[in-house]
């Protein structure tokens, strides 16, 4: 009890004794009680100009940095650093254990567009990163601006041509272009009520973090550009994704696996479009995923909706897909996709590779417009073993003019491969349930819908079907009765 007294009595000297020192509006305190002190800084108060026309690099850093001094002082107290209104051109920001930015409305941060602008590192590359930090986040309703126009060579419909530093030595291939947000080693990480816009490469970053919540935000980067990914999940467990807007070129819910397992991540209430895919797991494999759910998900206009690729000996296990609504489409073949709703694979990447196992998979109340199928394949070393599919309404059609009749096995693998369209393509699976599932197909070229089901008896085992329907559909949307329905165990 005289402990505890003692804390308190210390607590209120430090607020009185920083009151006293801070006079200025440089640093305000709000104390709602002893135990929830809230330090805030504007950055404008350390000489940030908000013009976008000057570097204000150096103010906000400093009132970072001034912000964990504080914090620290109040024995681990939350601080804010505050942006009003305006554009903050920086190079690389270093945010830090316990400090939130709080990016106010119409306020943006811009990334710098100069390679000097960054750490001579490659994979330090952001415009904002946190690493080894506890409690510490974004938001305030405000933006982080990439400015991924200014890394664009050449504008084309089909996909951007970008700049790549490549050129100058600082990196090799041809992906040498900053990220915009990076959490790396972070615990407690909340990310909420932020605009991130126009990327040059990825746009959020979270490696090897513990609980991350990263909800009500909205990603954007033009449709164009390649590997402007809008979530990046690598290494990391414990992650809540929920009410975000994702509207991007690349991959935009992307867990990855690089240097350990991944698990328990859950995405809930999102909208995505995207040229690639909307949910991919993968292409980096190397260790294994564990505990995923993507529920209540909007997917419109993207290349691949549902897709699982597995390159490199990594095995996937517990992943449920439920209440989802897709629509994809055919894109330029630049991109990786063929207008697949789901896509499930397990290759090597490469001869120096192993294939990953694909295992206990759901896919539960999904409803599907798409231009082709829906695509299973394992390997002969990756076996996808235990898919279900439970209410499940499928309908095929044309809308766009690209050319059809390819699989894609991208990276690695059988690159493009000629292919009829079939409404389930499967290989390399043992044990695979079909229930409640519907499958339309439009009365437009109904010479490419010849196929319900694509696969050869020898490579796929323990198959069961119950209350599959397969049929043309007539303009109206409803069955033509007229057809011949495919009903199959019921």
């Amino acid at each position: 009890m005289v402990f505890k007294i003692y804390i308190q009595l210390l607590l209120q000297l430090v607020l009185t004794t920083l009151q006293s020192h801070f006079a200025t509006s440089r640093i305000s305190i709000l104390q709602s009680n002893h135990h929830n002190l809230r330090l805030s800084f504007s950055v404008v108060d350390f000489g940030a100009t908000g013009t976008g026309n000057h570097y204000d690099t150096i103010p906000i850093q400093s009132a970072i940095d001034a912000c964990v001094s504080a914090s620290s002082a109040l024995l681990g107290s939350h601080c804010l650093v505050t942006f009003p209104p305006g554009k903050y051109l920086t190079a690389t920001l270093y945010l830090k254990s316990r400090v939130f930015l709080n990016i106010q409305k119409n306020a943006t941060i811009l990334g710098g567009s100069r390679l000097e602008d960054y750490p001579k590192k490659q994979e330090k590359w952001y415009v904002v990163v946190a690493e080894n930090a506890v409690d510490v986040g974004i938001t305030g309703g405000g933006e982080i601006n990439g400015q991924g126009w200014k890394f664009v060579e050449r504008f084309d419909e089909r996909k951007n041509v970008m700049v790549s530093w490549n050129k100058t030595g600082a990196c090799l291939g041809d992906e040498c272009r900053p990220r915009l947000v990076g959490f790396i080693g972070c615990r407690n990480v909340e990310i909420w009520d932020v605009k991130l816009h126009e990327p040059a490469y990825w746009c959020l970053h979270i490696v090897r973090c513990e609980n991350t919540s990263i909800h009500d935000i909205s990603i954007y980067g033009d449709f164009n550009t390649p590997n402007n990914d809008g979530m990046d999940i690598e290494d990391s467990n414990n992650t809540l994704i929920t009410r975000c807007k994702i509207d991007t070129g690349d991959d935009a819910i992307c867990p990855k696996t690089y240097t350990s397992p991944l698990y328990n991540l859950t995405a809930t209430n999102c909208w995505i479009r995207t040229k690639s895919s909307a949910i991919k797991l993968g292409s980096a494999s190397w260790y294994s995923f564990k505990g995923l759910v993507f529920d209540n998900i909007t997917i419109v206009e993207s290349h691949r909706g549902l897709g699982l690729q597995i390159r490199d000996g990594g095995n996937v296990s517990d992943i449920t897909f439920s209440n989802i609504n897709i629509s994809t489409r055919y894109y330029d073949p630049s991109w990786w996709g063929r207008a697949e709703p789901i896509y499930v694979t397990t290759c090597p990447r490469d001869d120096s590779s192993k294939a990953g196992s694909i295992s206990n998979l759901q896919f539960v109340n999904i409803t599907a417009t798409s231009e082709n199928g829906i695509f299973l394949s394992g390997s002969k070393g990756g076996i996808l073993s235990n898919l279900k599919f439970i209410n499940v309404n499928l309908t095929y059609t044309r809308w766009t003019k690209y050319a059809d009749g390819l699989v894609d096995y991208r990276p690695g693998c059988q690159g493009l491969v000629n292919h009829s369209t079939a409404g389930f393509m499967m290989e390399h699976i043992d044990g695979l349930d079909i229930e409640n599932v519907k499958m339309r197909w439009s009365e437009e070229k109904t010479e490419q819908w010849n196929n319900p089901l694509d696969f050869r008896p020898s490579t796929v085992n323990n198959l069961s079907l119950l209350n599959f329907y397969s049929g043309l559909y007539n303009e109206d949307g409803g069955w033509n009765r007229e057809s011949k329905n495919v009903q199959l165990a019921e």
